[in-house]
């Protein structure tokens, strides 16, 4: 198992004309990697687990549509890289999704502090999310942001139980109005032991 990159850096950023060229093909590439990196827990909430290859690709989206040159690299490297995975944890994007948008300022008036109460149980433990520190995800009147970003810090011991095979992984919310748990797929579960690598 080869080492999962851990930062973007500008070295790595493509040149916009070069990145236009492969853009189509690049995103298909990536469209099939989330796949496998996506799950839904309850009926409203996706989680999206991020690695070093969504966050590059984040990036050179973001550049692509700004167009603000090597001037907006800065920005995009500090508000992206901090997703990427670093070794000991898995890293969700956490998409709270209603169409209706009065269903959803509804939803999300009930839902403060759902952040804090993310969750992955296996083999006997249980790992606690914690919500990305950038900035405060829910609003002093109990509101939650309709995204969310957490990071999951493991043990060696507790990676070594995740990447078993065959190993059942429960992902859920502990949340008084939302306490949705779903299985993740096997497919799942193996695509994320990389990001232990």
């Amino acid at each position: 198992m080869t080492a999962a990159k851990r930062e973007i850096t500008p070295d790595d950023i493509m040149p916009a004309a070069d990145y236009a060229r492969i853009r189509r093909e690049h995103r298909k590439h990536v469209t099939a990697i989330k796949r496998l990196r996506r799950i839904a827990v309850g009926p409203f909430t996706t989680w999206h687990f991020e690695s070093y290859e969504t966050m590059w690709h984040q990036v050179h989206e973001m550049l692509f549509i700004e167009k603000g040159g090597e001037a907006q690299v800065p920005d995009e490297l500090r508000a992206y890289n901090p997703l990427i995975p670093k070794g000991r944890e898995l890293v969700a994007t956490v998409m709270i999704e209603i169409d209706d948008p009065l269903r959803r300022a509804r939803a999300l008036a009930r839902l403060g502090g759902i952040e804090e109460t993310a969750f992955l149980r296996f083999a006997g433990e249980t790992v606690v999310g914690v919500p990305e520190p950038d900035q405060d995800r829910t609003t002093e009147e109990g509101k939650a942001s309709s995204v969310q970003f957490i990071h999951f810090p493991f043990s060696d011991a507790q990676v070594a139980k995740f990447a078993a095979p065959g190993t059942e992984v429960v992902a859920g919310f502990g949340h008084a109005e939302y306490a949705h748990m779903t299985v993740i797929p096997d497919e799942v579960r193996r695509a994320l032991v990389q990001d232990f690598a």
